[in-house]
């Protein structure tokens, strides 16, 4: 099993949401993250003041899938959140050893 956690821009996050979903992934975790890479935040302008957003709003999405699914829902997510420019995000993989259902203490890939 691999964790996907892709961190993408709020607009993009219905497009991704549906392009796992028609791959079958039903399980996944939203949080609403703020951050900045390269692109190292932007300048608004307020009342005629000028203030620093250095810290961006993102969407971060958690899954973990079976290791034959990585493949296609990763390239789902790179086709899904793109747009070509600074900012879309960034995509972590990370290999799991077990999961546990709680109801029902169902294990490893049955459990997702």
């Amino acid at each position: 099993m691999t964790k996907i956690e892709a961190i993408i821009q709020p607009a993009k996050f219905e497009s991704v949401k549906e392009s796992l979903t028609a791959l079958g992934i039903a399980g996944m975790t939203v949080s609403e993250v703020r951050g900045h890479g390269r692109q190292k935040g932007h300048t608004e302008t307020y009342r005629g003041r000028e203030y620093s957003v250095d810290l961006l709003p993102k969407v971060k999405l958690e899954v973990v899938v079976d290791d034959g699914v990585v493949k296609p829902a990763v390239d789902a997510i790179l086709q899904s959140a793109s747009t070509g420019k600074i900012g879309d995000g960034k995509i972590f993989l990370t290999k799991v050893d077990e999961a546990i259902r709680i109801r029902n203490q169902e294990r490893g890939v049955g459990a997702l």
